[in-house]
């Protein structure tokens, strides 16, 4: 196989070492200045509050000695900012083998006898402290990590090695090559905790729970510093926050801070919503008890305890309400408003009353006040219940005390206890605009986690949900459950998933593993696919909460930033979109097995090596998060550790299924990205199939000019596979897995073309696209005048820049006129429009972009003055939804450039007139739809963007 690679493109990639000529390298990446985990479910890009700051400046690199230890065609090294291996990866085979002793021992054996690699001495190696043996199928993941001067390293300065056997199969690291002790700490830590409530913006009146230990915090390019851990939370639920701060032991400034805020005894019975209500509001609830009896659809008991869900384990008598040792849930409605359990039942029967009420009054803030109470019992009795279902479910997966899960009370020697999952039901019910949202706050082992759900409700140009609780969709409850399990299970007990490719995949982990749930447990939430997240809440059947159903999906790794910048939301649709491939691989060739075989895996009782393809997924998805020794993760790291996984616990048996399905979405042999890189650079190839190698050309009036070829649907964000301007880095030929590939060409002058092509193996052939000219291009020689500021953003053949046109009348009739090229008439007989909403826009931009428009023509040639509105006749009317977006809130996917035939016409003008927008044109968007009178819904009315149209891109050709 060979593969050509390419400078590093556009975006925060730092240097990168590739070892050998095998093409698996990656990059070092700066501190990651955006949101990490755990964030609101709303699709807006999130503010500063949530993002991960690291304040320790610099990067060590690893010295030309550490590199040679590397130069093998088999190794592939990626750096840290530390200057030690941030991942040492055989392309094939083992790292070592035939090492001596337990997994430990093979573990330090490995690292003494790579103390060069790492720029360690030896007694550094024997000074590391055991963190966790966690066993993955036959293998074992040893996690060591630093003390200096008797002080446990933070952040970073752990190392997770892969062990089977006497063998080394991969290593990933934090480890400092700087071990000197700390000079010591001068600061108090009542002061580091005054320090970091000053830098979170929280007072010590909102302060929810606090816990204060010294650390020592690795340096880049010098000694590790004494420092304060500081952990936070803030008891304002409306803006929930909560952080990680290390705060200088020495001058008391931050050093780092890391968001945690992700968005036969009595039987007792819990009446449930198992996935989510019907769409007619009907009790379909089921009957869950902790003892097999007539009635009962499922049995259901805590594995860690083997105790009813409702049971202190502490003192082993029920609580006769929602708190148990793995769950506590209450309502918390906010405005000065107790938080309360569900109503105590002393014959615990937890089968309170559901009558649909917050739905069938349309969001009445009346019913709080109402014998019913918007049905908070049954709403907090199911948040309650499905808590302890994901607590039960993920222990079989290897979510336990060991690997620090969410419980009162440890059953086993290992983890801290006192965590069990905090669930605020109806969060901010009693307030005005506390709505459409779910987030998890996930603190370090032994501090309590909190998910709060709330009430859902449209609100004018923002969101168009129906009237219904979060407290019965799964499929967001499991989301926000999922946060605290990669952030707990990444990096040992006190770290968490800090990257913006990290927040990215949290995102898209927590998608995948409430899916995956619901489908083991043979439960379906309302949605077109079981594969929808939020249906329920949001009311969009399609895509629910996020762009795209993950089964459906045509994102890959080029794509990410492609829904107006870098969004943990939509850039992890593409890590969804991805392991669902893996999923679906795995399915095909194990199996998807019977209803009793998904049960039995489920409930631990079958192994992973006996159970179908979906299970031997989720398995390898929960293996992967031990591997990781950092929470500063990308794609391309997962990637491996999945592929190391399946090498511990199946012997890897499907690395080819494996590589060949990231080659398909971009993560492939030669693919390149550091943790929090925006425009990472993708590949095709994959080292188990015949690639090949295709040379693109661009055809027709654009031959031999210059062109960029994309794979995929997306301009904006979007880095290119390649191009035909020689003066670019950029090849003209790429290596690319067998397949069907989506790819989109772009060049000045020629627009944008769509295009579909397959590929087979082993074929050296061509690429070739014919485009025509863009009459409306600068590079044709037209210009363009209009309403409204820069036009001439329209015709820049850029989807990231957009036109706006404001009026207080209003949308309708805000237009721009082309001038084609020469004076002599050209026939149009097609238009391109995109409503792409621009670089970094709002949610609420979303709502002003283009929905219905007209093309206007005029012909100077033949005496028309094109000049007045009466030279130009209407020569195409877009139907009512050129643009059409679902309900909730509209979608990039849906406003991406869309090609419109036009009826042949000659011109020397050509005019294109906006009719409506999203706001004032989407019924869905429309009318008063709750009985609330302090909110508005009719986004014409009511919205500012109903006095703006936007758009991206126009774009005129002949044929």
């Amino acid at each position: 196989m060979r593969i050509r690679r390419r400078s590093a493109v556009a975006g925060i990639l730092a240097a990168t070492t590739i070892i050998a000529s095998a093409p698996l390298g990656a990059s070092a990446a700066p501190a990651d200045p955006s949101p990490a985990v755990a964030t609101p479910l709303t699709g807006e890009h999130l503010d500063d509050d949530y993002s991960f700051v690291d304040n320790r400046g610099g990067s060590a690199a690893p010295s030309s000695a550490q590199r040679s230890l590397v130069r093998d065609d088999n190794l592939v090294a990626r750096w840290n900012r530390l200057g030690t291996p941030a991942s040492v990866t055989p392309v094939r085979g083992r790292l070592a083998t035939g090492l001596k002793g337990d997994a430990e021992a093979v573990a330090r054996g490995y690292l003494r006898n790579s103390t060069g690699l790492f720029a360690l001495r030896a007694a550094a190696v024997d000074d590391l402290e055991t963190v966790a043996t966690t066993r993955v199928g036959a293998g074992t993941v040893v996690l060591l990590r630093q003390r200096y001067g008797g002080l446990p390293a933070a952040h970073d300065g752990l190392v997770a090695v892969a062990v089977k056997g006497g063998d080394v199969l991969r290593v990933t690291s934090s480890l400092s090559p700087r071990t000197a002790r700390p000079a010591a700490a001068r600061l108090k830590a009542a002061d580091a905790l005054a320090a970091a409530l000053a830098d979170a913006g929280i007072a010590r009146d909102r302060l929810a729970d606090s816990r204060v230990r010294q650390v020592a915090v690795p340096m880049p390019g010098a000694d590790p510093r004494a420092a304060y851990e500081v952990v936070v939370m803030s008891s304002d639920a409306d803006h929930p926050l909560a952080y990680t701060t290390y705060v200088d032991a020495i001058d008391g400034k931050v050093l780092l801070r890391e968001n945690l805020v992700n968005f036969a005894e009595d039987d007792p019975h819990w009446k449930v919503f198992p996935a989510t209500p019907p769409a007619n509001g009907a009790d379909t609830r089921q009957t869950w008890c902790a003892t097999t009896a007539t009635g009962c659809s499922r049995q259901v008991l805590d594995p860690a305890t083997g105790k009813p869900w409702d049971v202190d384990a502490a003192t082993g008598a029920p609580t006769f309400t929602t708190t148990g040792n793995s769950a506590e849930s209450v309502r918390l409605w906010g405005n000065g408003t107790p938080a309360l359990p569900a109503t105590p039942r002393s014959d615990r029967e937890y089968v309170y009353p559901f009558t649909n009420q917050w739905n069938t009054s349309k969001c009445d803030p009346n019913t709080l006040t109402s014998p019913e109470q918007a049905d908070v019992d049954a709403a907090t009795a199911n948040l309650f219940a499905m808590h302890n279902r994901m607590h039960d479910w993920s222990y079989k997966l290897g979510f336990t005390e060991a690997t620090w899960n969410l419980q009162k009370v440890n059953t086993t020697p290992y983890g801290k206890g006192a965590d069990a999952e905090r669930g605020n039901a109806q969060q901010g019910a009693a307030t005005a605009t506390t709505r459409n949202n779910a987030n998890q706050a996930t603190p370090p082992d032994g501090m309590q986690p909190t998910t709060n759900m709330y009430m859902w409700q449209p609100f004018a140009g923002a969101a168009y949900p129906p009237c219904v609780d979060g407290d019965f969709d799964m499929t967001v409850i499991g989301h926000e459950y999922t946060h605290a399990i990669s952030n707990r299970m990444i990096a040992g007990p006190d770290s968490g998933i800090s990257s913006t490719q990290g927040g990215a995949m949290g995102e898209s982990w927590s998608d995948l593993t409430a899916m995956e749930y619901l489908f083991e447990s043979g439960y379906t939430p309302r949605g077109n696919t079981p594969y929808v997240t939020g249906g329920y809440v949001t009311g969009d059947l399609v895509t629910g909460i996020r762009n795209y159903d993950m089964s459906n999906s045509p994102l890959n790794y080029s794509d990410y930033g492609y829904d107006r910048g870098s969004a943990v939301h939509s850039d992890g649709e593409i890590w969804s979109a991805t392991n669902f491939d893996v999923r679906r691989a795995l399915i095909s060739r194990y199996g998807s097995g019977t209803r009793a075989q998904q049960e039995s895996c489920a409930a631990g009782t079958t192994p992973a090596t006996e159970c179908p393809g979906n299970r031997r997924w989720i398995q390898l998805v929960f293996d992967s998060y031990l591997l990781a020794a950092t929470g500063s993760i990308s794609m391309l790291d997962m990637r491996d550790n999945m592929i190391t996984a399946d090498a511990l616990r199946f012997d890897g048996a499907n690395a080819d299924l494996l590589w060949n399905t990231f080659a398909a979405r971009g993560m492939g042999a030669g693919a390149t990205s550091g943790p929090s890189d925006a425009d990472p650079v993708p590949s095709f190839a994959s080292p188990y199939v015949e690639n090949s190698e295709v040379t693109f050309k661009a055809l027709g009036e654009a031959a031999g000019k210059p062109v960029r070829l994309y794979v995929g649907d997306y301009d904006f964000g979007a880095v290119p596979i390649a191009d035909t301007d020689p003066s670019t880095a950029l090849p003209e030929t790429v290596t690319l897995a067998p397949g069907t590939y989506r790819f989109l060409a772009i060049g000045a002058g020629f627009g944008h073309k769509r295009f579909t092509q397959t590929l087979y193996p082993g074929v050296t052939g061509q690429i070739g696209v014919v485009m025509p000219a863009n009459l409306a291009s600068p590079a044709s020689g037209a210009t363009i005048t209009g309403d409204g500021t820069n036009p001439a953003r329209l015709t820049d053949e850029a989807e990231g820049t957009v036109w706006t046109a404001t009026s207080t009348g209003g949308v309708a009739g805000r237009q721009v006129t082309v001038d084609l090229p020469s004076t002599a008439a050209k026939l149009v007989s097609r238009v391109q429009l995109s409503a792409f909403p621009g670089a970094g826009a709002a949610t609420s931009v979303m709502y002003s972009t283009v929905r219905q428009f007209e093309i206007l023509t005029c012909n100077a040639a033949t005496g028309a003055d094109c000049a007045t509105d009466a030279g130009f006749k209407v020569a195409y009317t877009s139907p009512a939804n050129a643009f059409d977006t679902g309900q909730f809130r509209p979608k990039v996917p849906n406003l991406i450039l869309k090609s419109f035939p036009v009826r042949p016409t000659l011109a020397t003008h050509v005019r294109l007139r906006i009719l409506t927008n999203q706001c004032t044109g989407n019924p869905l968007y429309a009318g008063e739809q709750d009985n609330d009178p302090r909110a508005a819904t009719d986004c014409t009315t009511n919205a500012p963007a109903a006095n703006s149209a936007v758009a991206a891109e126009f774009q005129i050709f002949s044929s």
